[in-house]
């Protein structure tokens, strides 16, 4: 492929614009990483107009015609004969955001933006203090600025559809719901099997008392074990746990740790590393353009569901980690077998908190706040009434009522955060998962004997190669055909499930 001086002159300018549009983006997620992490309360309307310039600007630079110019020239150009090369991709997916860009006026965003970053802070508090009518002004406002940006957008089907695009792109909420429907149809009399099976996990022994600075220690050396960079990361503690892609080299972890709830902090880091790993794996040559970038959020949760359930809840994992955890906590762990802690790490049962779960009933956790988003930027349910109808659907998907709006439709801080479109994703990524699974199992042959040496390298070696390194170049439906030769399904996931519970709990 020959191209000329002028059409790399031009394709060099708009890859300078996205690196420099992507610094800002490092800026903002440092800023917000700070803010969830180390920011006193009182910095919370500073930090609210901080982040809101910093969105403005970077919608000025996406935005503006001097890049539409650029793209109408390198459209027609030899760099997007081939689709597949990081070019044509930085191409195409330049152009997207552009247009989505055009589209939303800036005012809009930055107003978005500065009233997620109080809300989130209120939030917060309101989770703490279990107060629902804390919040509820606050989701209102964000209900009401997110259909706005839904409105200001071109779209074919819903509102919603318009929100979801920007977590899983080409992603509809009717092909969802069908996705949903499918997994509910398989799920539901998994869940009523175990639930009568004669055997039964001791699950009190991760509830007894694990110190915090033990357990600080603990997943740090899980983290490690397992290949995460401390040299390009960090692990801190916060309300909910997330990770921060700051740039190249720099990938940071923030968890919570209860004393008396041994799981929850170990799998939310191990959760998250799942997800640092995305991010430590790309190309740091490709670093501020769409070919250095993750391709959909429904991908990256794939990395992190696999780490965390399909290898972090294996017996082989365990046969590494176990004489390791009972020295970290002798006192909760004298005297109990691997074979019941590996059952008490694998209990199912319903239960109100979707980051408590266990891998099946977690899809059903998903499919009440994806069913509830959907309404609410639909315009067919008002935030005065989320609580009523969160619970109303826990009681019919699960069987359970929240006890309290903190266990209840106060438990995750993503809609606080203006994250309207993101929960599908946690499903896609566990079908996903269990896809890329599979196929990492072909090509390199079971990994237990390893894990039970405490060798991960290989799979993540696997995933590095076939999934970080290819960044945007393909979209997560494609980017799965491409790795595993099949479209993207439920009945691996479902499989596996069945494979895996079956044998536990003696179906």
């Amino acid at each position: 492929m020959r191209v000329s001086q002028r059409i790399q002159a031009k394709y060099d300018e708009l890859i300078r614009r996205s690196r420099e549009i992507s610094l800002l983006s490092s800026c903002s997620e440092l800023l917000s990483w700070d803010e969830e992490t180390y920011m006193p309360p009182g910095g919370v309307e500073q930090r609210g107009r901080q982040l809101a310039l910093l969105a403005g600007l970077r919608h000025e630079m996406l935005s503006n015609p001097a890049v539409g110019e650029l793209l109408e020239t390198l459209e027609s150009s030899p760099l997007v004969e081939d689709p597949d090369t990081p070019a044509a991709a930085n191409i195409r997916e330049i152009r997207k955001s552009h247009d989505r860009r055009r589209k939303i006026p800036r005012l809009l965003l930055e107003e978005i933006v500065r009233v997620s970053t109080s809300a989130q802070r209120e939030w917060s508090t309101a989770y703490k203090t279990s107060d629902f009518a804390r919040f509820r002004p606050w989701l209102e406002k964000l209900v009401s600025l997110k259909r706005s940006e839904a409105e200001a957008l071109d779209r074919e089907g819903e509102l919603y559809d318009a929100l979801l695009e920007d977590y899983e792109p080409g992603a509809r909420a009717t092909k969802l719901e069908q996705t949903f429907g499918a997994l509910r149809d398989k799920l539901v009399p998994l869940v009523n099997r175990i639930s009568n099976a004669r055997r039964q996990p001791d699950d009190t022994i991760l509830t007894r008392e694990y110190p915090l600075d033990a357990q600080r220690a603990f997943t740090r050396r899980v983290a490690e074990q397992l290949g995460f960079d401390f040299n390009a990361g960090r692990i801190d503690e916060t309300v909910h746990p997330f990770c921060a892609r700051i740039g190249p080299g720099d990938s940071r972890i923030a968890t919570r740790y209860s004393t008396s709830h041994f799981a929850q902090g170990l799998f939310a880091v191990v959760h998250e590393v799942g997800h640092a790993f995305y991010e430590q794996g790309l190309d740091p040559e490709l670093f501020g353009t769409p070919a250095g970038n993750t391709t959909s959020i429904g991908m990256h949760e794939s990395q992190s569901r696999l780490w965390e359930n399909i290898v972090g809840r294996s017996l082989s994992f365990w046969n590494f980690f176990f004489e390791k955890a009972r020295d970290a906590f002798p006192s909760a762990l004298s005297g109990v077998r691997l074979d019941a802690f590996h059952f008490a790490i694998n209990r199912v049962g319903p239960t109100c908190v979707r980051a408590e779960a266990d891998e099946v009933t977690y899809n059903l956790h998903v499919l009440v706040r994806f069913e509830l988003e959907r309404a609410l930027v639909n315009g067919n349910l008002e935030p005065a009434d989320l609580p009523d109808a969160w619970n109303s659907r826990y009681k019919t998907y699960l069987g359970i009522t929240p006890g309290s709006d903190r266990d209840g439709c106060l438990q995750d801080g993503h809609w606080g955060s203006g994250l309207f479109g993101y929960f599908p994703t946690y499903t896609l990524g566990n079908m996903f998962a269990a896809q890329l699974h599979a196929r990492a199992l072909k090509d390199c042959g079971d990994f237990s004997e390893r894990f039970s040496r405490g060798e991960f390298g290989d799979l993540l070696e696997w995933l590095r190669q076939n999934v970080h390194r290819r960044g945007r170049i393909f979209q997560a439906e494609r980017l799965l055909e491409v790795v595993t030769g099949s479209p993207p399904s439920h009945k691996p996931f479902i499989d596996m499930l069945w494979n895996k519970y079956e044998s536990l709990y003696g179906l």
